[in-house]
């Protein structure tokens, strides 16, 4: 099987529906609660259930709980408990994936290895952004080799300006930057946000980073709503949907499977 293949082949069927699973916090992160880690588990089956079953293509994990989040590698612990719950998620022929937040992606890549996804998400995969964390930097020369000794086949979802960032430096265009994260760094697609979690996505932005990397697919990765998923889908071939298919539109809630299929309806509508 060729990089990245079953995700890009899926996206080139048509749009790409992927709900977002966030985790919550795990043991050892500042607002664990002592929950067990099979009732975290649970509650990850849950949401994916209710993702599949209102008609989305797919699925990503999140240790979203986790916040505040190291801006490098994560304890070991962590990815242990994420591929527990991402290998016992219900997959049927659904798109799997991960993201470990907060840049992990060796982390994402072993948690895929192990529990058999079919892509990660980086959120700074090539250039640097100042972020909450402090300064990223991407490390795409060391995730792409690590992903061929380890596994070939998973897709890298990279981030073009990421949310809750900004470039580092004065001088940044999102074009080149969509190019340079595709052509230099090899993402196998691209993420496009709005400036935080929930915020919409420019429309220009899409438009910016679709005609500039028309090889690979684009994704609307935050702020999709009931309201703009037509409008959103138009100028982009997918997207990531998180806060709004929650209970009462609220990021800390479960999947509201409600919501959720209303969402998927007017998408493949």
């Amino acid at each position: 099987m060729s990089v990245g293949s079953a995700f890009v082949a899926r996206a080139r069927e048509g749009k790409l529906l992927l709900g977002v699973i966030h985790l919550h916090p795990l043991p050892g992160s500042p607002r664990h609660a002592g929950e067990a880690l099979d009732a975290i588990a649970e509650a990850a089956r849950r949401d994916a259930e209710a993702i599949l079953q209102a008609g989305f293509d797919g699925f990503i994990l999140e240790n979203f709980g986790d916040a505040p989040f190291f801006k490098g590698p994560v304890p070991v612990h962590v990815v242990a408990a994420m591929t527990r719950i991402a290998a016992d998620l219900p997959r049927r022929k659904s798109l799997a994936g991960v993201n470990v937040l907060r840049n992990d992606a060796a982390a994402a890549l072993a948690v895929a290895y192990g529990a058999g996804l079919q892509f990660i998400r980086i959120n700074v995969h090539s250039g640097a952004m100042v972020t909450d964390q402090g300064v990223i930097e991407g490390n795409a020369a060391a995730t792409l080799r690590e992903r061929k000794l380890l596994a070939p086949a998973v897709a890298i979802l990279a981030d073009v300006d990421v949310k809750h960032a900004a470039p580092l430096g004065g001088r940044f265009d999102l074009a080149e930057a969509a190019r340079e994260t595709a052509h230099r760094g090899l993402a196998d697609a691209l993420i496009v946000t709005g400036t935080a979690t929930g915020r919409p996505v420019s429309s220009a932005d899409l438009k910016a980073v679709r005609e500039a990397v028309p090889d690979r697919p684009v994704l609307a990765g935050s702020g999709v709503t009931l309201e703009t998923v037509r409008k959103v889908l138009r100028a982009c071939d997918g997207i990531i949907v998180g806060t709004s298919i929650k209970r009462e539109g609220r990021i800390e809630e479960p999947v509201d499977p409600q919501r959720a299929r209303a969402l998927a309806a007017e998408a493949r509508a």
